[in-house]
């Protein structure tokens, strides 16, 4: 593999914009049938790098790639956005229709993301498109992004689109638990995924799997999903699937790994209009702590475009058709949840489309001494829980087995209109007042 070191093009580590010696050290090297591109020790600023078919961006230990805060320093480009196809700035590394890369290294990517996330909180109408992503690549195949340290996106962190084949292994992520919409990992529309030995703490979702909106030309898939011995911290969710899931997700095993903080743990959502199947989703071997709620499932989520109109919270059934979502074949085992405040689990589906073929095995599940009342996931009209059992509304085919809750107020199980529901071999342990294991309330 030819090598190229960026300061043989003039890239210099002097604070001074070396956007033009990046990128013409890549270009060389795809002219020439790829190579290796060598950041080397030092800080070295940028606006944003368009890479190429068999490039990879190497970056050893001390190299820092800080990328400029200007918006002028990224051509605009088509690419999706909040699942939805339109204009927006380039990310901050992006690359489309691209085979066979990949960015390696011990070195550091800095977004330099706290003059995008002023914009955006306080003058929004200033960003003439949305923010930059860290990371993005656009209908490629064969990607890898391995060792690097990611910190302060400017908004998701990194976003494969339309992609195949991507090995994501031994990536740190950090941005600030306040920073907005700084999603870690977001596969999107993409088939054969491998996240592994990741550690992810930021200010949105950890990973978050998507397929577009019911806005989307196309509904593409996110199929074949493999999320293993990753540490979440801090963001909103662990993992989570959807909301944006109009081309459906299926296939996704999720195990070895520790949430820590995440407001929420393992959260599907989703509402009428999106449409699209989430399905044979696999969760095992997960170790929570102080997390609002473990587990949702939840058909009702309001968030985002028309999310408060009747159509969406009415809770009468409609009519199926190709815009009514479903959940099903969700299996759950061997996860342990300490110090959770609102709900042990958030189980909720349509009235006229009940989440089903759920499973839930070898659980256990402690909540906390001094709980903070909270929602358990985002739906109109729901009230503030703390310290409450399993709540389940229009679910069906379901499976509770060994499954323990400590330290619960009400219920373990509080159950409306559903249909069977199976409790085996289930406890309540240290509850506040008489245990009751299950309320039916249809």
């Amino acid at each position: 593999m030819a090598i190229y070191f960026i300061t043989d093009f003039g890239a210099k580590n002097d604070g001074k914009l070396c956007t033009n010696s990046i990128q013409e050290a890549i270009d060389t090297a795809n002219l020439n049938g790829g190579g290796q591109i060598i950041v080397p020790e030092g800080v070295f600023v940028t606006g944003a790098l368009f890479l190429k078919s068999n490039i990879n961006l190497h970056l050893l230990p001390g190299a820092v790639l800080k990328f400029s805060d200007n918006q002028e320093d990224y051509p605009i480009v088509s690419s999706r956005w909040e699942g939805v196809s339109r204009k927006v700035y380039a990310s901050c590394i992006y690359a489309s229709k691209s085979n066979n890369i990949s960015i390696t290294g011990f070195g550091k990517i800095d977004g330099n993301g706290l003059k995008w996330w002023d914009i955006f909180r306080n003058n929004r109408e200033t960003l003439a498109y949305p923010r930059p992503k860290l990371i993005s690549f656009d209908q490629c195949e064969h990607i890898t992004i391995k060792d690097v340290t990611c910190i302060n996106s400017p908004s998701w962190t990194i976003n494969p689109i339309l992609c195949h084949n991507i090995t994501i292994d031994n990536v740190s992520i950090k941005n600030p638990a306040d920073s907005p919409n700084t999603d870690g990992i977001n596969p999107e529309s993409c088939t054969n995924v491998r996240i592994s030995n990741c550690n992810i703490d930021v200010g949105d979702d950890c990973i978050a799997i998507k397929s577009g909106t019911e806005d989307s030309v196309e509904r593409v898939p996110c199929e074949n999903i493999s999320i293993i011995n990753c540490t979440m911290v801090h963001g909103h969710g662990g993992v989570v699937l959807g909301s944006e899931m109009s081309g459906s997700i299926r296939n996704v095993t999720i195990s070895n790994c520790v949430f820590q903080d995440t407001d929420r743990g393992i959260r599907l959502k989703s509402r009428r209009g999106r449409g699209g199947v989430v399905e044979d989703i696999r969760v095992n071997n997960i170790i929570m702590n102080r997390v609002i709620c473990p587990f949702i499932l939840n058909l009702y989520y309001f968030c985002g475009p028309r999310g408060k109109d009747k159509y969406v919270w009415d809770k009468n059934p409609y009519p199926v058709t190709d815009e009514t979502p479903m959940f099903r074949r969700i299996h759950f085992s061997n996860i342990t949840a300490r110090n959770v405040h609102a709900s042990a689990g958030f189980i909720y589906g349509l009235a006229e489309q009940y989440v089903s073929e759920i499973t839930f095995n070898d659980i256990d599940i402690s909540m906390a001494e001094n709980a903070i009342p909270g929602k358990p996931d985002m739906m109109t009209g729901l009230e503030d829980m703390k310290n409450q059992g399993f709540y389940l509304g229009f679910a069906k085919n379901v499976l509770f087995n060994r499954v323990t809750i400590e330290n619960h107020e009400g219920p373990a199980f509080q159950l409306k209109h559903c249909e069977d529901v199976e409790v085996v071999y289930c406890k309540s342990k240290n509850t506040k007042n008489e245990a009751v294991l299950i309320e039916n309330i249809n």
